[in-house]
């Protein structure tokens, strides 16, 4: 059964980068968003590259949720004009309910935060905790490095090459929309994938 994303979440950097393509991007994976009828779901974050794409979502006039930790909120970085905030007691439930909401789940450029949200969904969709799919946009080549040395990793023995090709990557937006659209969790890929409980749901 190929992935159907109605709510589609985004990890990205709280800074915009010292490359306005950066900005670029964000803003039309906002728009390319609303254009395809979907919603987003994100940190709830108004600055960097965060405060891009949901803005870029709203003036197409699609909805945006966010979700942010209370200390967040109070520090003001929160985003006052989505359709609806969540606000959450810490990361740890940011991060359930973000990927309760999601349908699908899409990195662009960022720092630790970023990475560790990525690898975090990717982790869960290789033990099958959820069957959604996990894009990472490779914006003017950002994670080339990354992506390297996850071919380092499955050559060394410590990747699968069956949980290396869960990840869904592509520098055009389009693109890689519709092949996490066209997504299909492979069988028998984790010896977990029909038993494990979660709240993630299919």
């Amino acid at each position: 059964m190929t992935a159907r994303i109605q709510h589609l979440c985004v990890y990205c950097g709280s800074a915009t980068g010292h490359d306005a393509v950066y900005a670029d991007s964000a803003r039309a994976l906002g728009q390319e968003i609303a254009r395809r009828g979907m919603s987003l779901v994100y940190g709830g974050g108004h600055v960097g590259l965060m405060g891009v794409v949901a803005d870029a979502v709203l003036a197409a006039g699609a909805e945006v949720t966010g979700v942010i930790p209370r200390a967040l909120m109070d520090s003001e970085v929160g985003h006052t004009r989505l359709t609806k905030l969540h606000v959450v007691k810490d990361m740890h439930e940011r991060k359930a309910l973000m990927a309760e909401l999601a349908d699908g789940f899409l990195a662009l450029p960022g720092g630790i935060g970023t990475l560790e949200e990525l690898f975090e969904v990717m982790t869960w969709l290789q033990l099958g905790y959820h069957s959604k799919p996990v894009g990472l946009l490779n914006t003017q080549g950002f994670y080339d490095d990354l992506l390297r040395f996850m071919d380092k990793q499955r050559e060394a023995g410590f990747l699968k090459p069956a949980h290396h090709a869960l990840l869904i990557t592509d520098s055009n937006i389009a693109t890689l929309l519709d092949r996490m659209m066209a997504f299909n969790m492979p069988e028998g890929v984790s010896v977990f994938s029909r038993r494990a409980a979660s709240t993630l749901g299919p």
